[in-house]
């Protein structure tokens, strides 16, 4: 009887789940971070109202980790890697959380330093299309999923 791991089609791509791991480890520390970063830029600052640097942490740390660790199970449980919608959203997802994340620190920093530039109607939409890319993503996601569950 041969061993049914290696015997399967539908296991893991090898390779697949240290990047992953990897991607996880980097959004944590990224997430810590930013957490960090709001605390000492406003109380550098003085700085008692509202900033977009107040969701850097979470998001990183919701989108990046949780997420990331979600995805590590689901491709060791359905080989996700192996749908075609694999790496449209891996593209898609860590474009749309940088992006997102980027445009958050930038529109909070501004905020805090209390320039004018911090309502810019750009930042908004480079801000909307992370947004954009991150929706792409999870639809990705789930579509790979049903796929891999129909397997």
């Amino acid at each position: 009887m041969t061993n049914a791991a290696t015997s399967r089609t539908d296991a893991p791509n090898p390779g697949t789940l240290t990047p992953i791991y990897w991607g996880v480890v980097a959004y944590t520390a990224l997430g810590l971070i930013g957490g960090v970063y709001y605390r000492e830029l406003t109380k550098a600052h003085d700085y008692l109202g509202s900033t977009q640097l107040s969701v850097v942490h979470t998001h990183l740390l919701a989108l990046g980790t949780l997420l990331g660790l979600i995805l590590l199970v689901l491709e060791r449980t359905f080989a996700l890697s192996r749908t075609a919608q694999w790496k449209p959203f891996l593209v898609a997802y860590h474009a749309g959380l940088v992006v997102t994340v980027a445009m958050l620190t930038i529109k909070g920093t501004l905020q805090v330093l209390g320039s004018a530039a911090a309502s810019s109607p750009a930042i908004s939409g480079i801000s909307g299309l992370g947004h954009i890319l991150l929706t792409v993503s999870l639809v990705l996601l789930l579509m790979g999923l049903k796929k891999r569950l129909a397997a």
